[in-house]
Parts: structure tokens; C-alpha cells; sequence
């Protein structure tokens, strides 16, 4: 049986120009805008990239071609990023969140799923830990 091609999906969310520090210097409470440049820093060390700005509310790193294990369908989307949402951080990994097992037993306070992680605050979890993930995902081909 001859395979399948895969289509590649069209995203919604793509990346932008405009500029990462002032999409984060917009983001409010003060605290969740602190907690953001945290999050650039840690990521942008790990990635050794510079941040991207994608539709206007999401910050990543670099490029990778992701394929749905439910659908086959395959999108461009940032390796690693974050995007500051009013109730709490979006962390994305790409599908690669199932591989954190062991260290999201010791990360805090966190909700997680389809390739993110959900925390309220910085406060909430072991930054140690996360620093550790962000370093494997960025890692991870």
C-alpha cells in the first residue's frame, strides 16, 4: 500500500516583525510582565535564538515542522515559547511535554497538555526545574 502524503496545515498563528519587548512591556499585571522577561531570558539562553513575536501574543524560538499523531497533519511552529495569557502562562513544547515525566513530579504547581504547560506564576513552580525542561526541549530534534 503506497503511504500516505501528509498536507501541511495552514496556521493561524504565524510569526510577526513587530517586536518581543514591546509585546512583553504591554503585558500586565507587573508581575506576569517581570515573570515574562524570565521566561525570554531562560528561553532565549537555551536556544541561543533570538525570540520571535508570532500573531501578536505568542514569544518562540526557532522553527520546527510538527506532525499530528491524530491527524497527520503537519504545521510549521516555534520549537520552544510562551505566551502571557491573562489567567496564567502558556508553555509550549511542542509534543514534546510527555517527555518531562520525571521532571514535572518535582516542577510545582502546573496544569499541562496537548504540548503545553500551564502556570499561574513563576512563584508557583521550582524555576530550577523549568530551566531544566526549556534545556531538554530546546534540545530535542
Amino acid at each position: 500500500m503506497a503511504e500516505k502524503k501528509t498536507k501541511l496545515a495552514e496556521n493561524k498563528i504565524k510569526p510577526t516583525t513587530e517586536s518581543v519587548e514591546d509585546f512583553l512591556n504591554s503585558v500586565v499585571p507587573e508581575q506576569k510582565r517581570k515573570d515574562s522577561f524570565v521566561l525570554l531570558e531562560l528561553m532565549k539562553t537555551a536556544s541561543k535564538e533570538e525570540p520571535t513575536l508570532w500573531s501578536n501574543s505568542f514569544v518562540g524560538f526557532g522553527i520546527k515542522r510538527h506532525k499530528s499523531e491524530h491527524t497527520g497533519r503537519e504545521a510549521d511552529w516555534m520549537r520552544i515559547g510562551f505566551a502571557p495569557r491573562k489567567s496564567n502562562f502558556s508553555i509550549y513544547f511542542g509534543n514534546y511535554i510527555d517527555a518531562h515525566t520525571a521532571a514535572l513530579e518535582k516542577l510545582g504547581k502546573y496544569k499541562a497538555g496537548m504540548g503545553c504547560l500551564y502556570i499561574n506564576k513563576l512563584a508557583d513552580i521550582d524555576l530550577g526545574v523549568l530551566k531544566e525542561m526549556i534545556e531538554a526541549g530546546c534540545a530535542l530534534k
